[in-house]
């Protein structure tokens, strides 16, 4: 059965969502940052921490993470200053 939607990983990054990390001091320019891009078919690319295994067991009950999936969090300031670049719905 087919999934309704599908990452396509053959697309480019495009354009940076909000600041960088450096920019909004939540890294000290090393090379682990988080980051949110669009990609070039308009998807979202969320880089973060992979805190799967942490949160796996106490998700909310309709929620689930597949098997080729990871639960990622980011500092809320990020998504809060890229909230100008995001289209509203």
């Amino acid at each position: 059965m087919a999934r309704a939607w599908e990452a396509d990983p053959s697309v480019s990054f495009e354009k940076r969502l909000g600041k960088s990390a450096k920019e909004l001091g939540v890294s000290e320019g090393r090379d682990e940052c988080p980051d949110i891009w669009q990609l070039s078919n308009g998807d979202i690319a969320v880089i973060g921490r992979d805190l799967t295994e942490n949160y796996g067991g106490r998700l909310p009950e309709d929620v689930v993470i597949g098997p080729d999936e990871r639960l990622v969090v980011i500092p809320g300031l990020m998504l809060r200053a890229a909230k100008t670049d995001i289209a509203d719905a």
